[in-house]
């Protein structure tokens, strides 16, 4: 542990975030189990699965498990980041292509007036939340640090062991905290210095990258913190875990 005391830079700030992020989170996921890993809380629960088991229509990995993934849309939460995207001169074609979505569905969210409607959005197991956040820090590993050639959805191999699953993306964390500790203040305001291309990256300063990796890491891990938080609750008990 650091006892040097924080750092007031912009990369300093950033990373000291992360890192107290990072051993709360290590602390709160120690113990953690298949049956936990895999409990699905609700009916129609996004997870991991086998290949063969796989529900939903865009669910990806390399190997023989799965990450669930629906049909292309933007969600509630995101109409001010579309709008914000927009008005900062990011063409409606090109947020068409980040989400995978039409033109029409784009020009339909930025018409958009009022508070839109709550998202319908299905309940996901710690697995399926590990796996995202794994995925998504490889992709941006890969297409900042890397070869920036590798398809950022193949990276992962998703387990269904949860010691397995921990050990590779912690490695994968100690990978990307070595990378991201090594940027200059220079290439914290380079657009484009990532070019991970799912999302606004290439658009974007680097620092602003870092700011929603580090927002990613922290509500992803608050999400697995309350479901072990349930699971202990005993509520966990009511459903088989996925692929059992």
């Amino acid at each position: 542990m650091d006892t040097q005391g924080p750092r007031t830079d912009r990369l300093g700030l950033l990373l000291d975030q992360f890192d107290q992020a990072r051993e709360m989170a290590q602390v709160r996921l120690r113990g953690l189990g298949d049956e936990e890993y895999l409990w699905e809380p609700a009916a129609g629960s996004w997870s991991i699965r086998r290949r063969d088991e796989a529900t939903t229509p865009r669910a990806y990995g390399p190997g023989e498990w799965v990450l669930d993934k629906g049909a292309p849309d933007i969600p509630a939460n995101e109409y001010a980041e579309i709008a914000r995207q927009a008005a900062g001169g990011m063409t409606v074609a090109k947020i068409a292509d980040d989400w995978s979505v039409s033109v029409e569905r784009v020009e339909q969210v930025l018409a958009h007036i009022g508070e839109p409607e709550p998202d319908e959005v299905p309940i996901t197991t710690i697995a399926w939340r590990l796996g995202h956040l794994h995925s998504c820090f490889a992709g941006q590993w890969e297409w900042t640090f890397g070869e920036r050639r590798h398809e950022p959805k193949l990276l992962v191999d998703f387990s269904p062991s949860a010691d397995v699953a921990l050990e590779r993306f912690w490695a994968l964390i100690d990978r990307w905290r070595t990378g991201v500790g090594a940027i200059t203040d220079a290439q914290l305001d380079t657009v484009g210095f990532s070019q991970y291309p799912y999302g606004s990256d290439p658009d974007d300063p680097y620092i602003t990258v870092l700011a929603g990796a580090n927002l990613e890491f922290i509500h992803h891990m608050a999400e697995i913190a309350l479901l072990r938080d349930l699971w202990r609750a005993g509520r966990g008990r009511q459903r088989p875990p996925a692929g059992r």
